[in-house]
């Protein structure tokens, strides 16, 4: 009698996470196939339409630069990531394992301004942009966002969870602070690595305020605006596909990378507590 009792609240719990999955997957997959839809058969809500084909996409490429927009994102994106996992270890590290007066007041700072909207702080960062004359610049996009208190929080947790004796042992053998992060800590906290690095390549990549913001010539604009300004501003025609379409090449890169890493992701997520 248990087991049935148990087996049957089995096939409810695997039922309800099935329908679950299926709703969530259903928009993803749906927009994959009307990406390669005729216009007149985007409307339905087939899976996969009748006679795909790649007009979308040729549409698309032919009425924006698509590609340069697409390195333009990957560059800032591999770059704004790198700085955080430099900056955001760099300063985890110090509020774990070094000791200084004031170490857990500037912590608890770092942790509020991580409940504050980037909306807060978009014009004192744009006064900052237009005095440092980098309006219409790479660095516009990269600098706002190079320093992360998530990824500082997530490196200190990570960095908290391993022995002071590991630490030790580096610097009798002689080597300094820089290595130790970069060379004895860093292959110990590959799960921490790859969350923080997964989450900002999509928050970097994902940017669309403030490049609207800051970037006006069509030559340095990002994916994610490039595509806001088609979608929006005319150049469609009223396309549905085509926009769909470009929404598919907007969330590949991102879909590739996790699919990648999402072992090491869920990981972290799984393990990363809060300690004092």
């Amino acid at each position: 009698m248990k087991s049935t009792k148990i087996l049957i609240g089995r096939i409810f719990l695997y039922g309800a996470l099935i329908i679950a999955a299926i709703s969530f997957l259903y928009p993803f997959v749906w927009m994959i196939g009307a990406s390669f839809a005729p216009t007149h058969e985007v409307g339905k809500m087939t899976l996969w339409p009748m006679h795909p084909g790649w007009q979308n996409f040729v549409s698309l490429v032919n009425k924006i630069p698509i590609g340069r927009s697409l390195v333009n994102s990957l560059a800032i994106a591999i770059v704004t990531t790198s700085l955080v996992l430099v900056t955001g270890s760099t300063t985890g590290y110090a509020l774990a394992k070094m000791r200084f007066k004031g170490r857990q007041i500037i912590f608890y700072v770092i942790v509020f301004t991580m409940s504050l909207p980037f909306q807060i702080t978009l014009i004192p960062n744009y006064i900052t942009m237009v005095n440092l004359r980098l309006v219409d610049s790479f660095f516009a996009l990269v600098i706002p966002f190079a320093v992360s208190a998530f990824a500082i929080l997530m490196f200190r947790q990570a960095f908290q969870g391993l022995p002071q004796a590991l630490i030790d042992a580096a610097r009798m053998d002689g080597c300094n602070e820089w290595t130790i992060i970069f060379r004895i800590l860093w292959p110990n906290i590959k799960p921490t690595l790859v969350t923080v690095a997964i989450l900002t390549f999509i928050g970097s990549w994902n940017e669309v305020l403030w490049p609207l913001i800051v970037i006006r010539n069509e030559k340095l604009m990002t994916m994610p605006q490039l595509v806001t300004l088609f979608a929006v501003g005319g150049r469609a025609d009223s396309q549905l596909g085509v926009k769909i379409a470009a929404a598919v090449l907007l969330a590949l890169p991102v879909m590739i990378a996790f699919l990648f890493f999402q072992r090491h992701f869920i990981q972290s997520m799984a393990s990363t507590g809060l300690k004092d």
